[in-house]
């Protein structure tokens, strides 16, 4: 065993360790995963263990990554002080790690994939409060440490997983929904949450059968039409009978396909959020693919969440296209140049997004990504691009670092 000390302000708190934690005799003090949750608990740890020691061995490429990043400072001249702002982090994709500037997360989307997919499809009385909450706190974290990267992340998976659709697809509705909540309807933090959760949990009831009809090329069968119309109902009631007494979350979860347009302060505080998670819905499920069927574009997702019922504009539609821009993260757009990018985070406007081109004039992939600004004339936005017709697969990873 190489053990290697770290500097004790290196270590994250309040979110999971990327390293197996060790004393400086080898004792094991806190395995990968863990979450420190105070800085008493971390001072208590070194009491024990005298120091705090990692195996770069047993971190993968978590300590190399802190170590380049170091290296890198130290070149740079940067002030003593910006040291101990330095922290080891865990990267998309597990144990393929690198530090990141501390106003940045990043999450292991496809562990969260397979933690959602199993809270939803079974969940059990005993541990769902506590799991769901868990499940729900980090995904609101990214959702405000890093917005731009969680919705790029979400609307990628849903455009490239059906197996979990039905996880991936509320998750990026939650998402979305604290994102339009906190920056655009100016929603107290309480509301934010409470919009998150409703989101998460509004298909509870049919997370399998979601799942299902995600791989299905045959009609719905008058089961699962069934199914389908009533489980918004059935939701509420699963969510009861584990545990859940908030009103107005299993108000928003009862009536988030309601199709009640209107303006929201006419509307009960559930029902508010439903409208939300309603047109959020939406969104959403129209850029996700099924077997049987291809995503929309961008834009059309937008304009079917823009406009309501009745073809009038939509407040909390609207609110929606403000808040992710008319390219949102994740969409596929065709430069004035013919180049086709990808965009990476909003920009200053609803329409001039950060972007990444992907494919030259030519419809060849580039290779590297080449970022773009689209609110300079040259490389203004002029239409969108189907996914279909993207002919090249990115690594979500390689996304992510750029964003």
């Amino acid at each position: 065993m190489n053990l290697v000390t770290l500097n004790i302000d290196s270590i994250p708190l309040e979110e999971a360790l990327p390293f197996v934690l060790r004393g400086a005799d080898g004792t094991l003090l806190a395995n990968k995963g863990y979450v420190i949750r105070n800085r008493g608990e971390l001072d208590a740890m070194v009491s024990r263990g005298r120091k705090l020691c990692i195996d770069p061995e047993e971190s993968g490429d978590s300590h190399r990554a802190y170590l380049a990043q170091l290296q890198k400072m130290l070149l740079s001249e940067q002030p003593l002080g910006q040291f101990a702002s330095l922290k080891m982090a865990a990267h998309v994709g597990g144990d393929r790690g690198r530090v990141l500037d501390t106003d940045k997360y990043t999450a292991d989307w496809s562990a969260l994939q397979l933690r959602a997919t199993q809270l939803l499809r079974a969940p059990q009385m005993g541990d769902f409060e506590s799991r769901f909450r868990a499940l729900h706190e980090e995904l609101a974290r990214y959702a405000v440490q890093a917005p731009d990267a969680t919705l790029l992340a979400l609307i990628y998976l849903s455009a490239h997983e059906t197996r979990m659709y039905s996880a991936t697809h509320a998750m990026l509705v939650s998402c979305v929904c604290m994102v339009v909540a906190r920056e655009t309807l100016r929603w107290s933090e309480e509301r934010v949450l409470q919009a998150g959760c409703a989101a998460l949990s509004m298909n509870i009831a049919m997370t399998e059968l979601q799942d299902q009809l995600a791989q299905q090329i045959q009609p719905l069968a008058a089961q699962q039409v069934a199914a389908v119309e009533n489980h918004a109902a059935r939701s509420e009631a699963l969510l009861r009978d584990l545990g859940v007494t908030d009103p107005v979350w299993l108000e928003a979860v009862r009536c988030h396909h309601h199709r009640t347009p209107g303006a929201l302060a006419q509307k009960t505080a559930g029902q508010q959020l439903a409208r939300l998670v309603q047109r959020a819905d939406i969104f959403a499920a129209r850029l996700a693919p099924r077997v049987a069927r291809l995503p929309m574009p961008a834009t059309a997702a937008m304009q079917a969440s823009y406009y309501d019922e009745t073809n009038q504009v939509d407040e909390v539609g609207a609110a929606l296209v403000k808040a992710l821009g008319v390219y949102p993260p994740g969409a596929f757009v065709r430069l004035a140049t013919q180049e086709v990018a990808v965009v990476l985070r909003r920009g200053p406007t609803a329409t001039t997004p950060r972007v990444a081109v992907v494919m030259n004039r030519e419809g060849m992939p580039t290779g590297e990504l080449i970022p773009r600004d689209t609110s300079q004339p040259t490389w203004k936005i002029a239409g969108v691009v189907a996914r279909k017709d993207v002919r090249v697969q990115i690594p979500l990873q390689r996304l992510l670092a750029l964003v």
